[in-house]
């Protein structure tokens, strides 16, 4: 067995007494490996009775979960009808030009930030109210 199933493993064994362990243990798996990949999906899925296919549909409605790890740093920006509102779009461009290849900006729809858009998460970090300085700002020191 590689150290990454005994990795996956030790986390499914931490969460599979729990009540719904499936969305605790992905979580965990993707801040530990970056990714829930195809064997990952088929490892969790054995354990907790489920198709891989049951797994899959859970992977792959959350954003937050990848199935390649990427290590760029990303910026989330919401681009939702309230940050829409509020000029988002117009910071599209200069998101993208400042982060480059260096960092992955990545669309997401609503942060829960409406009444304080345009909003963008960097890791556990809100940032709200942004203009084209902030956002450029908020990139380059991701």
């Amino acid at each position: 067995m590689s150290s990454k199933q005994e990795k996956i493993g030790e986390i499914i064994a931490e969460h599979i007494h729990r009540e719904g362990p499936l969305l605790p243990i992905l979580n965990d798996i993707q801040a530990e490996l970056g990714c829930v990949d195809a064997e990952t999906e088929a490892q969790i899925a054995e354990a907790l009775n489920l198709t891989r296919a049951d797994v899959h549909g859970v992977v792959s409605f959350y954003h937050d979960y990848k199935s390649e790890a990427d290590p760029r740093p990303v910026v989330q920006i919401c681009r939702a009808e309230a940050c829409k509102a509020r000029g988002v779009e117009k910071l599209i461009g200069d998101a993208n030009a400042a982060a480059g290849e260096r960092v992955k900006i990545q669309t997401v729809y609503c942060l829960g930030l409406c009444s304080a858009g345009p909003a963008a998460r960097t890791g556990d970090d809100l940032h709200i109210r942004l203009d084209s300085q902030s956002v450029t700002k908020l990139i380059e020191n991701a």
